[in-house]
């Protein structure tokens, strides 16, 4: 992990790694792929699926999320767009992989399908075995199952080590009891991926094991969980005596800690979503623009554009991090400040959005305008605000990540 002497964190940020770096300018090349990706996004893309993503949705129907990336994986897995060539991906380079990410954000297009895409097959190829791999993978790059992930507990979340679903070995199974929570889309998905308790022994990170389990496996139960404003998109899911054939563990019994840890770096810069942050900044200033004339005009103007320079700060911050010397492999608590002033950015923006709609904007104004129309969106504005609020607390809470800045960068 990157550290720096303590007292130096504004040193930190600013990380020496050449202004080649941080003025980055794609190369022709990359620039010609930007352009085809633009251009088969705005030809492709079902315009209600762009109707839903220009709303701020994290809700989106599994058959709309599928369908697109069924779309995705026709032309070439781009589905997959981390993938090697040797797993059915494109076999992009980083640089790729950024620029597709960051088109499908600015185009409104929705999230690609994470769990099974990019954290459960990288896990596979790394550490799965042949059968894992020849059974699992295809199925995500088609899109044909869908998967969830299963972590956190009631009792363990931050600290995920302190987990206590239990998972005891009898004969070729393993019998599952607990429950999971705050597991994302599981009422969508077909299979869970988690940690589970085989040995309580040792320390807490020891005796844990990582599974695959078919979520219409008998004992298994599902609660819908409701966001603030009412969307469904978490649930607990339970497990009561769950039979689970030991071939669906990845690795070794015991060592799901190793895997987990794995896994979770793959998701170490999701969570900022600076691209989609862009959008929803895009569509802010439209708001602007259109009440410039009344007398709070100037106010949103100037808020507007501080959020707009404090979002280019961020973004040349993560592209000279992710693009500078050992690339994203570098990354030690950088991940960490991402995160934090990523998440706090976008949900500045919804906050602003929602008081210049004023009225408008309140979650339980009913919504008389067609789908997809620039009033739904607007309308939309109170649910976002509210629903968005979530992003600063899931994939490690911002107060986590304080306090990871401050004992690996400040030495505190």
């Amino acid at each position: 992990m990157y550290s720096v002497p303590a007292a130096s964190l504004l040193r930190f940020a600013r990380r020496d790694i050449g202004l080649a770096a941080m003025n980055k300018s794609w190369s022709p090349e990359i620039e010609a792929f930007r352009r085809e990706v633009r251009d088969f996004i705005r030809t492709h893309l079902p315009d209600d699926i762009r109707c839903q993503v220009a709303e701020e949705r994290m809700d989106l129907p599994r058959e709309d999320l599928i369908r697109w990336h069924k779309i995705l994986h026709e032309q070439g897995g781009w589905g997959c767009p981390g993938w090697p060539v040797e797993h059915g991906g494109p076999g992009w380079n980083f640089e790729q992989q950024y620029v597709f990410e960051r088109e499908l954000a600015l185009n409104d297009a929705p999230r690609l399908m994470i769990y099974g895409v990019g954290m459960l097959g990288p896990t596979l190829m790394e550490f799965g075995s042949d059968e894992q791999k020849r059974r699992f993978l295809p199925p995500i790059l088609r899109g044909d199952v869908y998967w969830c992930q299963g972590f956190s507990e009631p009792n363990a979340g931050s600290d995920l080590a302190a987990l206590k679903c239990r998972a005891d070995r009898d004969g070729d199974d393993y019998i599952v009891n607990g429950s999971k929570i705050w597991t994302s889309d599981a009422h969508h998905a077909d299979w869970i991926f988690g940690l589970y308790r085989t040995a309580s022994d040792g320390k807490k990170q020891h005796g844990i094991t990582f599974l695959l389990i078919d979520l219409d496996s008998p004992g298994i139960t599902l609660r819908p969980l409701l966001m603030f404003e009412g969307t469904h998109e978490v649930n607990q899911v339970f497990f009561d005596n769950v039979r689970v054939p030991v071939t669906h563990r990845v690795g070794e019994e015991h060592r799901g800690w190793t895997y987990a840890k794995y896994l979770l770096g793959l998701e170490r810069f999701g969570t900022a979503e600076i691209s989609r942050s862009m959008a929803s900044l895009g569509r802010l200033k439209t708001l602007v623009a259109e009440i410039a004339a009344d007398a709070g005009g100037a106010y949103y103007r100037d808020a507007a554009a501080n959020v707009e320079i404090e979002l280019r700060a961020l973004e040349l911050t993560e592209r000279r991090l992710l693009f500078g010397p050992g690339g994203p492999d570098a990354m030690g608590p950088e991940a960490s400040m991402l995160k934090v002033r990523g998440t706090e950015l976008q949900q500045c923006i919804l906050e602003l959005t929602m008081e210049a709609m004023g009225p408008a904007g309140q979650i339980d104004r009913p919504r008389d305008a067609q789908p997809g129309s620039n009033r739904t969106q607007l309308e939309q504005a109170g649910r976002n605000y509210f629903n968005y609020r979530k992003t600063s607390i899931y994939s490690g809470s911002n107060e986590i990540q304080k306090n990871i800045i401050a004992k690996a960068v400040l030495g505190l």
